[in-house]
């Protein structure tokens, strides 16, 4: 099926340099390398962008009218740009933690909360009952409420099993999904996310490497490998034991660091050669600048912070000033139930000192390089001729709209591969 958008407005195509390399710094907001003007249009075959010219070049050379093979759509000035890449999800679960929220402006804290048998223990209680048709059931509606607010690639991480076999139902589930969705989705397991209350915690860091991982990677499901490394849960050593013993099957890390305070945790992912090191709050900057040297994604998740109740304090603008690489997320999990990337860019604008741009390119050609690798096929993120068509048409003749709707949905048409979502 082909796929042709006319008389187009500004089109944010992302796609300046090395489109498999993310940008920093006041590359990201480069209006004239980074977007187009109104009046174009874009042609796309087979799922990938064919041309993208004149709108009146375009009509001229390929029709107005929808055929059998072609489907034409009148943007009306409508702003495009590329589909969102979620590259920080908690997906699969089941359970409900609404109780929480009392607990929390009670004085209670996130450790606190768990101690008295919330948090994870609680959604692992739940999640081990589960099915899994409960699980592609649950999964596959947070998909479908995603993508319909932009994201067309997400991240999908386990770790609310906290068992060989729950574990491996989890990465069964999304892998599932990933293949039924029209979305894609990029599976980590997350054994490491909690201890269960059967074990001592080097007991249980002895059980993932020894009998859990190599089981996950005869399963041949999972593309990266994450660890809890927070005070009270995983240390920096425990940490690295796993990441170390994922790396001998060929599974790279991402990794929970300094999301409640400096544990040199985005130091050690930077030290290892962590793909990414995600909520990164309380990172220092000589651990943010060695990340930027090595290639480690920070990825900050202002929803978790919005949700708890904490200071939104996240130095973007310090990464942005020091060129260092960063992408934002949204954390979807039992406490941050939400997968608007749109919420997260007004976080992000709104009240974390980013423009529109900035945010735009952390949300889709940064986390890209995290989660697709060149050698799979053209990245998503960005637009441009031979790309993946993975494009959202807002509701606004303006790019800038994207983040600007807090509580609403910025997105007229979601299209993933050149197909309406």
């Amino acid at each position: 099926m082909r796929l042709l958008l006319l008389n187009v407005g500004p089109i944010a195509t992302l796609a300046s340099g090395d489109v498999n390399q993310p940008l920093t710094g006041q590359d990201m907001s480069d209006v004239d390398a980074l977007c187009l003007p109104g009046g174009n249009g874009i042609y796309v075959e087979s799922g990938i962008i064919s041309k993208l010219d004149d709108s009146e070049g375009l009509s001229h050379e390929f029709g107005k009218q929808n055929t059998d093979s072609l489907t034409v759509i009148d943007c009306n000035g409508k702003a495009i740009i590329p589909g969102f890449v979620d590259s920080h999800t908690h997906l699969l679960w089941d359970g409900d933690r609404a109780d929480e929220m009392t607990l929390r402006l009670s004085g209670l804290s996130y450790a606190d909360i768990a101690a008295q048998g919330g948090g994870i223990q609680k959604t692992v209680n739940s999640t081990r009952l589960a099915t899994m048709d409960r699980l592609i059931q649950l999964g596959g509606k947070r998909i479908a409420r995603a993508a319909g607010l932009g994201t067309t690639t997400m991240e999908c991480k386990s770790g609310y099993g906290l068992s060989v076999d729950s574990e491996l139902k989890l990465l069964e589930a999304c892998n599932r999904l990933a293949i039924e969705s029209q979305i894609d989705i990029h599976s980590t397991w997350l054994g490491a996310h909690d201890v269960p209350k059967d074990a001592t915690c080097d007991q249980y860091v002895e059980s993932l490497i020894s009998d859990q991982l190599p089981k996950v990677a005869e399963q041949g499901l999972a593309k990266y490998s994450d660890v809890f490394c927070e005070p009270g849960w995983f240390t920096l050593e425990q940490t690295e034991q796993i990441v170390q013993a994922a790396k001998e099957y060929n599974i790279p890390s991402r990794l929970h660091v300094d999301e409640f305070v400096d544990g040199n945790g985005l130091q050690l992912a930077s030290d290892l050669g962590a793909v990414s090191g995600d909520h990164v709050g309380h990172s220092s900057s000589q651990a943010r600048a060695s990340a930027a040297n090595t290639g480690t994604m920070q990825t900050f998740l202002p929803g978790t912070p919005y949700i708890l109740g904490h200071d939104l304090e996240l130095p973007l603008r310090e990464c942005v000033e020091n060129q260092w690489q960063f992408s934002l997320a949204t954390d979807f999990n039992p406490n941050c139930r939400s997968l608007s990337i749109p919420f997260v860019g007004s976080l992000a604008t709104h009240r974390l000192g980013l423009n529109p741009l900035e945010a735009l390119v952390a949300v889709t050609r940064n986390p890209a390089t995290t989660l697709i690798s060149s050698s799979e096929g053209e990245l998503a993120g960005s637009l441009r001729e031979g790309g993946p068509a993975d494009l959202l048409i807002l509701d606004s003749n303006y790019i800038d709209s994207w983040c600007q709707m807090p509580g609403d949905n910025p997105i007229s048409s979601t299209i993933k591969s050149g197909s309406i979502v």
